[in-house]
């Protein structure tokens, strides 16, 4: 699809002059690839205003060189600075990125996190020892969740549940 003829192709004009080392592709959604240096975009959805915010918060995870994650915290850390830069690439574009808006796109990614990190044994909010697995400080249960940050977040207990005494000790000296 040619770009230059879709609804308010002012706004993807502008970021492809601003941002030339980034490729603006059609696609249903909006979303970055670091792989391709490409920001993936819903063109239809440009005639909106939450569309033209989608554009340029996918344009800020590209002025921020971001490429992947660890944790699901540093996955709302990323957002967060996407959101930042989407609001200073808006600015010099002329467009006004509303302060609600990016709060309730960031409070998607709280809640998500919020539901994954909470123990399915005690409710207490626990801590994150790799991609997919989570370990409460309270009761010691262990639980895998998905590695997709776009599916429900079920969180399987570990059926082999360890004991403090057999979990993993730092000793400070």
């Amino acid at each position: 699809m040619d770009v230059m003829n879709t609804p308010n192709s002012t706004l993807l004009d502008k970021c492809q002059k601003l941002l030339p080392e980034i490729r603006f592709i059609e696609a249903s959604s909006f979303y970055w690839s670091p792989r391709n240096n490409s920001v993936y975009m819903n063109t239809k959805a440009l005639a909106d205003q939450a569309g033209q915010w989608a554009l340029l918060h996918e344009s800020g995870h590209a002025l921020s060189n971001h490429q992947s994650y660890q944790t699901d915290a540093g996955l709302l850390i990323l957002e967060v600075e996407a959101w930042r830069a989407a609001v200073i690439l808006g600015k010099k574009l002329g467009v006004v990125i509303s302060e609600d808006h990016v709060q309730e796109c960031l409070n998607t990614y709280r809640d998500w996190l919020y539901a994954r990190s909470t123990c399915p044994t005690c409710s207490l909010n626990s801590l994150q020892i790799d991609e997919t697995t989570y370990l409460c400080i309270n009761c010691s249960c262990k639980w895998s969740v998905s590695s997709s940050r776009f599916c429900r977040p079920y969180r399987m207990q570990d059926r082999h549940k360890k004991t403090p005494s057999e979990l993993p000790q730092t000793v400070f000296m």
